[in-house]
């Protein structure tokens, strides 16, 4: 079942297209794991496309290693028409609306609720997983819990909707907490939720959009749910980029872009410096000493993979590989530009992308084979 040493937790970040990172670094581990059986991380936490990874991992938690090959499968074949609806009906349709709201909306009825339809997303995410078996994996003790986040549009507070073994938990702490549920299609949906790419998605009573959006501790739900050692998957960069002239003001996919950037992965970069600062502290007193002085907080174990390159730029060598009227749109943005390409990079779900991502995911964990390793408890 779960490796011994504590429970090991999994945070998966959104971003996307981006996340076919996540299963380039969990072939990795698939590998450095060889044969062994049953699950190596008991708390599954994910957020946007990283919870769409999160479920699946959830729903195969028997066998990890059958779990990440049927991932990897999906992955290296995916096409934007699996995600997001591409042909002309539905492309033309939205910015007819679109261009009908901004100039004649004293006489429309209802807004348009988002630039792209993701109805195939829905059909694949229903076809492809038996969310029932997340509830099998909690009883088997294959997990302890899984956790989506999406962030409400109306209360403005960050949800994780957990399914966890009994005795955990909810939580709540400011503008963020933990609900108990049984995940599904729709958690997923409003996790990945984009804000005006994707519809916001209704559970109870609530609107819910991508769950990247102002949520200030990405890697919380993962301790609130047990794990006291826990692996973070980034999906973009987390070190400095250099100041750069800018020579043209910015299209609105540069700008589109960097509201992107802002959303999925500021709130990691803080987080894991809050939590570096907390461990420093506590490193500094013996466990006795925490216990008297009252301090409830405790020491995490963290290893963190991120890229080692720009995605924005490899999204920009397989540009070409979108379908001639989607190219058509993003170029009159200026998505098909160098300075537009970070939004490309969360929009190009196209296999020479993904197998691309998937490759590098897969290099930079086995170029840190030793930390996972050792993480592993191997």
């Amino acid at each position: 079942m779960a490796t011994t040493g504590g429970l090991a937790g999994l945070v998966l970040t959104g971003g996307g297209a981006r996340a076919a990172y996540q299963v380039g670094v969990l072939s990795a581990i698939r590998e450095i794991r060889g044969p062994r059986p049953g699950n190596p991380f008991p708390v599954i936490i994910g957020t946007s496309a990283g919870g769409i990874n999160a479920a699946a991992l959830a729903v195969y938690s028997a066998d990890f290693n059958a779990a990440v090959r049927k991932m990897a499968h999906i992955w290296r074949h995916f096409h934007v028409e699996q995600v997001y609806r591409v042909d002309a009906a539905a492309l033309l349709g939205s910015g007819l609306r679109w261009g009908s709201a901004l100039f004649t909306g004293w006489a429309m009825r209802q807004t348009p609720r988002s630039l792209l339809d993701n109805a195939p997303l829905r059909q694949l995410l229903e076809q492809t997983l038996d969310f029932s078996a997340i509830e099998r994996a909690v009883a088997a003790g294959y997990i302890h819990a899984v956790s989506v986040t999406a962030s409400g549009y109306t209360s403005g507070e960050s949800l994780s909707f957990f399914q966890a073994a009994a005795g955990v938990t909810p939580w709540r702490r400011a503008q963020r907490l933990g609900v108990r549920a049984a995940i599904g299609v729709e958690h997923l949906l409003a996790s990945s939720a984009i804000p005006f790419v994707f519809p916001a998605v209704k559970i109870n009573r609530e609107y819910f959009g991508d769950g990247s959006m102002r949520q200030l501790a990405p890697i919380s739900p993962a301790i609130h749910l047990g794990a006291d050692r826990i692996l973070v998957v980034g999906s973009g960069r987390l070190a400095e980029e250099g100041r750069q002239r800018a020579e043209s003001y910015p299209s609105p996919a540069q700008i589109a872009g960097h509201a992107m950037s802002s959303i999925f992965l500021d709130g990691l970069a803080v987080d894991l410096e809050r939590m570096q600062r907390i461990n420093a502290t506590l490193g500094a007193f013996t466990a006795e000493q925490r216990a008297a002085a009252g301090l409830a907080l405790r020491p995490i174990e963290t290893l963190v993979i991120a890229p080692s390159k720009r995605l924005d730029a490899i999204a920009g060598h397989h540009r070409e590989s979108l379908p001639p009227l989607l190219r058509a749109i993003l170029r009159g943005i200026g998505a098909m530009r160098r300075e537009g390409s970070t939004l490309l990079s969360y929009l190009l779900f196209e296999p020479g992308y993904t197998r691309a991502l998937m490759d590098l995911g897969y290099a930079d964990t086995m170029a840190r084979r030793a930390e996972v390793e050792q993480f592993l408890r191997i």
